[in-house]
């Protein structure tokens, strides 16, 4: 499979979240080292845009079967994802790693199915 270098779309209702649409990552591994690779600047910034807008994200999700979203909300998910993945970092550690963790890292063994 290619790697696109395109900006992953939106629907138009979440135009705003454009300048976040890079969170918008496959794998966890990805979401995962683009949190290592943030400034807490850089994360606290996504994840005030995307708080707020949750509610209307989810609701716009949940408007699909999960096996059939669009392309456009399945970036949307994706943005929620990295939510997850942002969100200990700025709410509780103010680190992008986890405190005390040393060198430790994570693995995931396998993702989800599209």
């Amino acid at each position: 499979m290619a790697v696109s270098n395109a900006t992953p779309e939106l629907p138009a209702d979440f135009a705003d979240l454009a300048p976040f649409a890079d969170w918008a990552l496959n794998t966890w591994r990805e979401r995962y080292d683009k949190r290592l690779a943030s400034s807490m600047d850089d994360m606290q910034a996504f994840y005030d845009a995307m708080m707020p807008r949750l509610p209307d994200i989810l609701a716009h999700c949940d408007s699909f079967d999960l096996g059939e979203l669009p392309d456009d909300a399945h970036n949307l998910l994706l943005l929620v994802f990295a939510l997850g993945e942002a969100s200990f970092p700025v709410e509780a550690w103010r680190q992008p790693r986890v405190p005390d963790s040393g060198s430790a890292d994570l693995e995931m063994v396998r993702e989800p199915r599209r």
